[in-house]
Order: C-alpha cells, then structure tokens, then sequence
C-alpha cells in the first residue's frame, strides 16, 4: 500500500513578511494597502465620533460620489498615456474648451444629445492632434502638450471671454448624467462603468498589451511587429476624448461652465496615476491603482474638510504622497529592469 503524499506538509508556508512583498510588488498593490489603512480609519473615526466626524453620513456619501467622477474620467485618459509612454498636461483645458463648445451650442438651441457627441469628437481630434505633432517632429510629449494647455485656456476665452455659459439640457440628458440611480449618483455609475471598460481593454485585450509594450520598450515592440505610432496616436485621443467626456459629467452636475474650472485637473490626474503605481517611464500601471489613486486623494481631501483643516494641507501632503509613489515606483522599476 502507497503511502499518501501531504503537499500541504512539504510546501512551504510564506511568511506574513512574505506576503506582504508579494502585496507591495503587485500592480496597484501598495496603493491597495494604503487605501484599505485610510479607509478602516475613517470608518472607525466615524463609527467613535458620528458627530464630530461625518465620514459615513450619506450627505457626505453623496458629495463624494459627485465630486470623484470629474476627476476620475481625466485620471483613466491620462493613465493610458501614460502606459504608453507618454503625457498630456492640455487635458484641463480641452475639458474645459469642450464643455463651453457643447454649453453654447445647446443654448443656441442644438439639443444636448447631438452637443454632447460634437464635444467628444473635439476632444479626441485634440488628443490626435497632440500625438500626431509630438510623433511627426519627434518632440517630447511634455512639450507639445503644455503648449496645447495655454492654447486652449486661450481659445476658451477667445471663445466666450471670461464670461459663464449656462447649460440648460432637456430633462432626460440632465437625468442620465446627473441623476440618481438607486441612491448611487449617475456621474459615478458612469465612472465605475468606464473603469470597467478601461480594465476590459488594457488588461483583457491585445490592444492593452500593446500599449503595455509600446510604454515599456518601443523598439522591442516595434521588432515585434506593434504599430507603436498608431497605439500611442489612439492612447491621445483617448486621453482627450475623456477630457471631454469629464467636461459634459461637471457642466451636466453644475448647470453651468467657468473659463478657468480646468486650471490645475491636468496635474491632479497625473498625480493620482502616479499615486495609483503608474510609472512615470511608461509601461507599468493599472486601472486599478487609477481608480484608487483617485478615490486616494478625495478621501484625504475628504477627511481634510471634515476636520476643517486649512487647505493647504491637501497640497502638502497631496505633494508628499506624490513624492513618495515616485520614489517607490522607481524601485519597482529598478527592480523590474535588474530581473
């Protein structure tokens, strides 16, 4: 008679310090950690002061739900780029540029569902423009990009000067992007929808392992036969046709548009894509860690209102966190490139 082999008794058990490498080493994992070590404090803060420390009441629920999808659509447009090994800091102001295209259209009586599309097509034929220069005159993304913010803040008030544009749609666009569903907010359901989407592509998708390869290693990628012009073309539009989408979920939720309500978003997303674990070198990152990037910083600006601390205090830290992810993200990538 065999004896009966244990595998359980002959394979070695990792350690809690092993397991936590493992965590850390993952994509998004330290993002992971450090959001679920934020969360559980909150919610026990929550829980021992409900009416010093709101953090679970649904009116602040509800703020946040509203709040995180602006940023949030801009964060997955610039984290494809960024995977793809490039950057766009016009982001802010094509959102901004777009959602006054589509406000003054719709009040010259165009109906929203025929505005909004226009928007969106803008967007992406800006992204394309973006790609399209920093790949034909082989100039640095960073450039070509930063120019495209001052072009467009200025086209916005060439536009319509410093002046509002109110966004009055029909009632059904209004409900569909700004609306209830449930109790959860439409803008954030839109949000969640996306995210999906944009983990279907990059990580269940050919197209999302050639942008991986385009980012990480462009010549190896194009000795393999990746169109890798064409992938970081489609990376930009992408990254602005969600700048525009961002425009219509903010213009829908306040009823109206500001020249200058996109100062400042195009480095706020890049910075919640850095915090999520995207390498600023192109090639690493995840929509997880986008997403937690994202809900990262509104929490802590979250907590920050609660205690009704200065704010300031957000910059700051937000700037530290920022630091650090970069810091730890380039010995992942030292790592990664010793292996």
């Amino acid at each position: 008679m065999t004896d009966m082999i244990d595998h359980r008794a002959i394979t070695p058990r990792r350690t809690s310090a092993q397991r936590l490498h493992a965590l850390l080493t993952m994509p998004a994992g330290a993002i992971l950690l450090v959001f679920v070590v934020v969360q559980l404090g909150c919610i026990i803060a929550g829980l021992l002061y409900p009416d010093d420390f709101r953090y679970l009441s649904s009116a602040n629920m509800g703020i946040m739900m509203r709040s995180v999808p602006v940023l949030g659509c801009l964060a997955l447009g610039a984290g494809m780029l960024m995977i793809a090994g490039e950057f766009d800091l016009s982001i802010g102001s094509v959102y901004t540029f777009t959602a006054i295209v589509m406000a003054m259209l719709v009040g010259n009586g165009v109906d929203a569902f025929l505005a909004a599309p226009v928007g969106l097509l803008i967007g992406a034929a800006i992204g394309l423009l973006n790609g399209a220069l920093t790949l034909r005159f082989n100039l640095p993304s960073f450039i070509v990009t930063l120019g495209g913010l001052l072009f467009w803040r200025g086209a916005v008030l060439l536009l319509n000067g410093a002046v509002q544009v109110r966004f009055d749609p029909n009632p059904v666009f209004n409900e569909l992007f700004s609306g209830t569903l449930f109790g959860i907010n439409a803008a954030f359901i839109w949000f969640i929808g996306l995210c999906l989407v944009f983990y279907a592509l990059l990580h269940r998708h050919k197209f999302g392992n050639h942008v991986f390869a385009t980012g990480g290693n462009r010549s190896a990628a194009t000795a393999i036969g990746v169109n890798t012009n064409a992938i970081k073309l489609t990376a930009f539009a992408i990254a602005g046709f969600m700048a525009a989408f961002a425009g219509i979920l903010a213009t829908t939720r306040v009823g109206s548009v500001q020249p200058g309500q996109g100062a400042g978003l195009e480095l706020q997303a890049i910075a919640a894509c850095v915090i999520g674990g995207l390498s600023l070198r192109g090639g690493r990152g995840s929509i997880l860690g986008v997403f937690l990037g994202v809900m990262l910083i509104f929490t802590i600006t979250d907590v920050l209102l609660l205690m009704r601390a200065p704010g300031f205090y957000l910059d700051m830290f937000i700037a530290t966190l920022i630091v650090v992810a970069s810091i730890f993200n380039h010995g992942l990538d030292r790592r990664g490139a010793s292996t």
